[in-house]
């Protein structure tokens, strides 16, 4: 789907007074489901894979498969169902071996409308991330993915985790930001330490002003942390001015997930011989 398409129909919908939705998916039958639940965009990430194995997302963010590798297998799974939702891959730009523009070229090949950052090194802080960026593999790199896919008429919808990355990746040719307030709580396997929703109003909107300083017409979503469940989503979007809408991976996957299969094997179990 071709990049304009994609954004005309996102601010479409924000006029019409309805939140843009992202719905991250980890297998065929969630990007299936997301797009019966009318949502406006798809990403599969290699978190996806292991969020629905049963494993925390922050797997994908540990060495235990090639990311951007796990996305291309996934794509044969998830692209074939897809009938008329834009499907982003979840680049992880700071991979020492891959030619970033071919790989951007073979994805856009595949069938993908757009990037995402993941996974990032973002989530990272503190001396392992100093190092991470002294030693040549730091977020710049993800910048840098960004606007190589900005040049390719890709849509991007970048995760951004404080003011300057928004204002850079912004600059970059960012369509969409995804500003992240950590990663999502609840669940069998939920973060337990997270910020409350008033402090994730706080960044969100810190983080969307600085985007749109730069350039007014990006579309600003919330992501992660507590804003977990549609009320939660409702909590910041009513709080938060010019932010209009939601990107959830664990909060539209693995949670409703979680509650479907365990309801519906209990009720099983409850019946009567």
């Amino acid at each position: 789907m071709r990049r304009d398409t994609v954004l005309e129909r996102l601010r479409a919908a924000v006029a019409e007074g309805k939140p843009v939705i992202g719905a991250g998916a980890g297998t065929g039958l969630s990007a299936k489901c997301a797009e019966a639940g009318g949502v406006d965009l798809i990403i599969i990430y290699n978190s996806g894979r292991y969020r629905m194995a049963g494993r925390g997302s922050l797997a994908g963010l540990l060495p235990y498969g090639d990311a951007n590798q796990i996305v291309v297998e996934m794509a044969s799974e998830v692209l074939p169902v897809v009938k008329d939702t834009p499907v982003l891959a979840g680049v992880c730009g700071t991979d020492p071996f891959r030619v970033m523009p071919v790989f951007l070229d073979r994805l856009k090949a595949m069938g993908f409308a757009g990037v995402q950052n993941f996974p990032t090194v973002g989530l990272y802080d503190g001396v392992f991330r100093q190092n991470l960026e002294e030693t040549g593999m730091g977020f710049d790199l993800e910048i840098e993915m960004v606007r190589l896919a900005h040049e390719r008429d890709m849509v991007t919808a970048p995760y951004v985790f404080d003011e300057d990355q928004a204002r850079a990746m912004t600059e970059a040719g960012a369509d969409v930001l995804v500003p992240h307030v950590g990663l999502t709580t609840k669940g069998s396997i939920g973060a337990g330490t997270a910020l409350t929703l008033d402090e994730a109003v706080e960044r969100v909107q810190a983080m969307r002003d600085a985007a749109v300083a730069v350039r007014p017409d990006v579309l600003v979503l919330c992501h992660g942390g507590p804003i977990a469940e549609p009320d939660d989503a409702s909590y910041v979007l009513s709080r938060t001015e010019g932010v209009v809408g939601f990107f959830g991976a664990s909060s539209v996957e693995r949670l409703p997930t979680e509650r479907a299969i365990t309801e519906q094997v209990a009720a099983f179990k409850n019946l009567e011989l």
